[in-house]
């Protein structure tokens, strides 16, 4: 292993010689990081004993200056950058994503916390918190006090085939291989790799057994059954410390094609765990005594699942801005808070919202530029795009979305929002059609179906445009924009009560609307687009919206 050969033997052996994490095989004894599969992992001796000391204190913040006292009479001056460069270094050979580090996390003002480890494989038979007892001083696996499982970390059990049919093992395990894949592409989630996963099948599970062992906070299990012509699939996300279930779905579906039916069960899944599993954290970091960055993110992430009135709004982004102010590198707070700024000046929610949307933009370029690969920040960079007269480029960023996470549902309505703006207003709805069949119970369907709804207001379409508006303000009651087109299309159809009705319920949302504020925050100078505005403005004025 080059320089890691001459490492510190002796020092290694106070502790277990082997262990695991992330997919990682680290053997302390012979100064070796391999992969699962066996390949070995090049290390230095800088970076090997930096890694050994992230091992020996799981979860805990280790400072700088601790880290540049340990190799001070190495090769490290005081208050040098050097360890910085390293970790960098050390990073871009064990985490998936070197600039979205999930492993080695950097606690702004503070240090690094090692957030990945896994049970020691030792070969004694005694059990782990009995086998650190028997080695004092040295704390290589992590005990219950220090213990902390990262956030979003969760593991895919193999699914199970029942009825026995060998025939349709090759569909069980591609859903549970495409699901990890999937789950894998949300932002922030730690998921256990398919090969540790597999070697749980077919064995008695025990659930906190398993959360212990791969150190994770979920895990999902479901099964899969074939009778006569329809298959059906039942899931269940279990909390691995308290082994309560958090959710269950079932898929019951005429039998088709197989492939397409997994792809739609996968999505199904993947989307449905995303907002179940923020939801769990949330909850969580609502109970926490000491809340971080991410804490504060997902606070903010719960409010906006309540919908995007002005007052939820404005209390996600305090949310985001906190979570900021502990880690300005947070991709994800930069993102959502992009996200809030973006949506107040598409909502008409102020009279100079150019400012606003520069700070979106800025700190959307941010998370862009550190992590370029995140499809959540294209999407909302997309979003950013079309509300500000960019609706070509704006489709371009929710189409980068997509390519990384086909998975990403917000990002096909968000095409359809699109085509409303360049004046293609008759192929919203499909696109919308397709959001809701990768996540048919978004937090966003209220938004989904005011998109659809808003198209049939532009091409004159009242009736439909009355069904689709009916569904959104049916979902979330606080979406204000969904009461004002649902108040045009009812003033077009005559059903002036109706409408007046409506927009009462959107001024009791959001206060702030006028129709001078709606027209002078047109998103596009297409000329098909403003001609099917003023339809819409001809609604709201028929219906008694304030003129401003």
């Amino acid at each position: 292993m080059g320089e890691a050969a001459g490492c510190d033997v002796k020092l290694a052996r106070e502790a277990a010689s082997i262990v695991r994490f992330a997919g990682y095989v680290f053997d302390l004894d012979a100064c070796v990081l391999a992969g699962e599969s066996g390949e070995a992992i090049a290390l230095t001796r800088s970076e090997f004993a930096v890694l050994r000391m992230f091992v020996a204190r799981p979860g805990r913040v280790i400072g700088r200056d601790t880290l540049l006292d340990v190799f001070a009479d190495r090769r490290f001056e005081p208050f040098d950058r050097s360890v910085d460069v390293l970790i960098g270094k050390l990073r871009r050979k064990i985490e998936p994503d070197p600039k979205r580090p999930r492993l080695i996390v950097t606690v702004a003002g503070e240090g690094y916390r090692f957030d990945a480890l896994r049970r020691p494989l030792s070969s004694q038979k005694e059990p782990f918190a009995a086998a650190q007892a028997s080695r004092p001083g040295v704390s290589i696996g992590p005990t219950s006090e220090d213990r902390r499982p990262p956030r979003l970390s969760i593991v895919v059990l193999p699914f199970a085939n029942i009825g026995g049919d060998a025939g349709q093992d090759y569909f069980v395990d591609g859903v549970t291989e495409s699901l990890t894949t999937d789950l894998s592409r949300i932002d922030s989630a730690f998921v256990i790799g398919r090969s540790t996963a597999l070697s749980y099948k077919n064995k008695a599970i025990d659930l906190k057994q398993i959360g212990w062992e791969l150190n994770v906070r979920y895990a999902l299990e479901g099964s899969v059954q074939r009778a006569a012509n329809r298959m059906r699939v039942n899931v269940q996300l279990i909390e691995a410390e308290s082994g309560a279930q958090l959710w269950a779905e079932r898929f019951d579906k005429p039998l088709a094609d197989l492939f397409d039916m997994q792809d739609e069960i996968v999505s199904r899944l993947a989307n449905q765990l995303r907002a179940e599993l923020i939801g769990a954290e949330a909850r969580r970091a609502g109970r926490a005594p000491n809340p971080d960055s991410m804490d504060f993110y997902f606070q903010g992430q719960a409010l906006l699942s309540r919908g995007f009135a002005p007052d939820i709004l404005a209390e996600a982004r305090k949310f985001f801005v906190r979570a900021l102010g502990h880690d300005p590198n947070n991709v994800d707070a930069l993102v959502s808070v992009g996200f809030v700024d973006m949506l107040v000046c598409a909502s008409y929610m102020t009279d100079d919202p150019a400012p606003i949307a520069a700070t979106a933009e800025t700190n959307l370029a941010k998370a862009l530029a550190l992590a370029p690969n995140c499809a959540p920040a294209h999407g909302t960079m997309g979003g950013l795009l079309i509300n500000t007269n960019r609706a070509q480029r704006g489709i371009e960023e929710f189409e980068r979305a997509l390519a990384l996470d086909p998975n990403l549902a917000r990002a096909r309505a968000g095409i359809g929002l699109a085509h409303i703006f360049i004046g293609r207003a008759e192929e919203t709805e499909a696109h919308v059609l397709e959001a809701l069949r990768l996540s048919p119970r978004d937090s966003r369907l209220s938004h989904w179906f005011l998109h659809a709804g808003g198209a049939k207001a532009c091409l004159g379409e009242y009736a439909a445009g009355v069904v689709w508006l009916r569904k959104s303000t049916d979902t979330n009651r606080n979406n204000p924009w969904a009461h004002f087109y649902l108040a045009t299309c009812l003033a077009h159809l005559g059903r002036i009560d109706e409408a007046r009705s409506e927009v009462d319920a959107g001024l009791a949302v959001n206060p702030k609307f006028t129709i001078r504020r709606f027209r002078a925050g047109v998103q596009s100078d297409n000329a098909t687009y403003l001609g099917q505005r003023e339809r819409v403005i001809l609604g709201m004025r028929m219906a008694g919206a304030p003129e401003g």
